[in-house]
């Protein structure tokens, strides 16, 4: 039997890892009046991790609709949506309320920051829920000085500017330390300067925390600057 020569490498069999979201033929559809909707009529996408990922289209487009179910905030009709290997779209409320809390971070258009807290104590809030190792003002600190706010810990929303209340909003994200950061329109209340420091901001902190970014967007730089962009007309992938 002929053995192989010492410096040839063996061979191996190709692994393919979980993605760190991946939608399979997802459908959504809604009634009206005696007929259905078809807002998503089969997407499948994959989100590698660590990916800095957008998703771009017109209104009606099924964007939002497709990012609600991605985060777990909807059903979809049919169809799987695996996180981290794991399928949420049929899971029940109580388990899927975990998951979000543990491995989904969201972002808003209109931020969503608590009025009456401090920006420390809205990067804190999501860590007083649920099961999680972190010190809540510890990682709240760690997080405004990694958005550069540190100097605005104490300033509630109203004294921040917009572009500073979205920094808060994605160091809220990052505190659970998600597998992914989902935003929905993150620069669509800010000027150009902003947008653009928003940007930059999402693409630092992904070398920074190695943390996997999906972006529903309407603004061109925003898809740009990512790693990709994936483009839905009609409820489908078009490119």
């Amino acid at each position: 039997m002929e053995t192989p020569a010492p410096d040839q490498a063996p061979r191996t069999t190709p692994t393919t890892a979980p993605a760190a979201l991946e939608a399979i033929e997802v459908r959504k559809a809604l009634p009206l009046g005696r007929e259905r909707i078809e807002i998503l009529r089969g997407i499948s996408l994959r989100i590698g991790h660590g990916e800095f990922a957008a998703i771009m289209g017109p209104s009606g487009s099924g964007k939002s609709t497709l990012l609600g179910i991605l985060a777990g905030l909807d059903s979809p009709t049919s169809g799987a949506v695996l996180l981290d290997g794991v399928d949420i779209a049929r899971m029940g409320e109580a388990r899927l309320a975990a998951i979000r809390n543990t491995k989904i971070g969201m972002v808003f258009q209109a931020f969503n920051l608590i009025p009456t807290l401090t920006a420390r104590e809205n990067v804190e809030a999501p860590l007083y829920l649920g099961r999680h190792a972190d010190s809540p003002t510890a990682r709240a600190r760690e997080l405004l000085a990694l958005v550069g706010l540190s100097h605005r810990a104490g300033n509630r929303p109203s004294q921040l500017s917009g572009g500073e209340q979205q920094r808060v909003a994605i160091a809220r994200a990052l505190a659970a330390r998600p597998a992914i950061v989902i935003m929905d329109e993150p620069t669509g209340n800010l000027d150009q300067r902003n947008s653009e420091n928003v940007v930059a901001l999402i693409r630092d902190l992904r070398a920074a925390t190695d943390t996997t970014f999906l972006i529903a967007t309407h603004d061109v730089g925003v898809a740009t600057a990512a790693d990709r962009a994936i483009h839905l007309v009609d409820g489908l992938v078009a490119y």
